[in-house]
């Protein structure tokens, strides 16, 4: 990979949380090659931008993302990973900005293809005998079909948290979601090289560790092993002060694991849950693998052994077949979950899926009506969740400084063990690359001026005593 050494390159994530440690992972695969990350202002060779597609308006964004990653660094060569790369090559490799595109069973050794594509590109600008220089634009795409390999990522990149991807794939096939045709079939790691990964992110001084995937509770299917054998394990390895686990499908959330969080040292009390919808008749619709009341109950066994867990949960509106009738009985259901805050997601039409032949298509204009209900509900539920601990001290991980002062102050911002974000100004006694990446108490105080974080208060220093 001689052809890598000394290039630069500028990376661009789409998506998931997983994508984004999946994008940390490989840029760490290219520095290892000799590649360095572009700075501000310089132009890069290489432009790696990996790609979503839940949405067909995340099929626009990264349409809309390579276009300016190429006129941001005309002549770099292009490429382009990820779901969308993954479901629609075509699609992609039809860009004219875009050199090579870069399927998911192939995600994990881009380095040697970025390298070929260099070697190919400086062969094909040579000059000619001639002395005419041939165009150096190939659309090359190296993609299967069949995703079976998978590909350990446990990196933070710019941020303080690390993301460890746990699992992969999904075997569920929702009516409307094309996941398993872009991942593929769920697999994992050992527990035993998780826990390695997750020592050498202590080693590195991580504090924090998000456990990611597609559908992590059904960690096992490749080894074997039980997904809270893996939470006891990771619970045990030293320097990691917090865990917490992304989205864990209901029906795989068991009472055992909430327990296990409830005392567990690091597991915070935190959890993602997707609902999707509040009507049985829609959950039916999309294939889903429980009911409301089976919902309702799983949110009453956190809220039992875990009072002040933050719980978020995703919901889909306008899915076929959602009647108003429908909608309204799903409205209801989730204003009574004792939840704290909804991530709301207007069903999009995606080829290749079973909810294409589902009667009974929802208006745009109806779906931006009922997302935005639930966006005000869910606004209601962080805001009674966030106002709860006005005035409480919890435990803050600080978070990387912003580059420029606010008004003339520099804010630090941080999330509570529950998941409430705290603005607070650091101690000018201290730089505040001394408070990054610590965990400190922290009084909680009212809402701050962007209504997106209570305002905290450094604890005042206990008194010395005398010698």
């Amino acid at each position: 990979m001689n052809s890598l050494k000394g290039k630069k390159a500028a990376y661009y994530t789409l998506g998931c949380k997983l994508n984004f440690a999946e994008t940390s992972t490989i840029g760490k695969q290219m520095a290892a090659a000799g590649v360095e990350t572009v700075a501000g202002g310089e132009v890069a060779d290489i432009c790696i931008v990996n790609t979503c597609s839940v949405t067909e308006v995340a099929d626009s964004k990264c349409r809309q993302a390579i276009s300016r990653m190429a006129r941001r660094h005309p002549g770099a060569l292009m490429v382009v990973t990820g779901c969308y790369a993954q479901l629609r090559p075509e699609r992609v490799a039809a860009l004219s900005a875009v050199d090579l595109v870069i399927g998911a069973e192939q995600k994990g050794d881009i380095p040697r293809y970025v390298a070929e594509a260099l070697g190919r590109r400086s062969q094909a600008t040579a000059p000619a005998p001639g002395g005419q220089r041939p165009s150096a634009h190939e659309h090359i795409t190296v993609r299967t079909p069949d995703i079976r390999s998978f590909v350990p990522s446990c990196a933070c990149g710019e941020r303080t948290r690390y993301f460890l991807k746990v699992q992969d794939g999904c075997d569920y096939y929702c009516t409307y979601c094309t996941i398993p045709f872009a991942r593929g079939r769920s697999r994992n790691g050992t527990i035993a090289s998780l826990v390695e990964q997750a020592q050498e992110a202590a080693r590195q001084g991580g504090k924090e560790i998000v456990l990611t995937g597609v559908n992590i509770g059904d960690f096992g299917k490749t080894t074997g092993e039980k997904f809270i054998d893996l939470l006891r394990a990771l619970d045990r390895v030293e320097g990691i002060q917090r865990y917490r686990i992304s989205s864990i499908e209901p029906n795989l959330l068991t009472e055992e694991v909430i327990g296990f969080c409830s005392e567990s040292r690091a597991f915070m009390p935190h959890f993602h849950i997707p609902l999707q919808s509040g009507s049985d008749e829609v959950l039916r619709l999309m294939h889903r693998r429980y009911d409301t009341a089976f919902f309702a109950e799983k949110i009453a066994q956190v809220r039992r052994h875990i009072p002040d867990a933050f719980i978020g949960v995703d919901v889909i509106v306008g899915m076929r077949g959602e009647t108003e009738e429908l909608f309204a009985q799903s409205r209801t259901f989730m204003e009574a979950l004792p939840v704290s805050q909804y991530h709301v997601f207007s069903y999009s039409e995606r080829p290749g899926t079973k909810a294409l032949e589902i009667p009974g298509a929802v208006p745009p204009e109806e779906k931006h009506e009922r997302s935005r209900q639930i966006l005000e509900l869910s606004d209601k539920k962080l805001r009674t969740h966030y106002n709860i601990y006005i005035g409480q001290t919890r435990p803050v991980l600080l978070e990387k400084p912003p580059t420029a002062p606010q008004k003339g102050r520099r804010v630090m911002h941080g999330f509570t063990d529950n998941y409430i974000r705290v603005s607070l100004t650091p101690d000018p006694s201290l730089g505040t690359g001394e408070m990054s990446n610590t965990i400190i108490p922290v009084r909680l105080g009212e809402w701050n001026e962007a209504g997106d974080a209570l305002r905290g208060s450094l604890l005042p220093a206990p008194p010395q005593e005398n010698a």
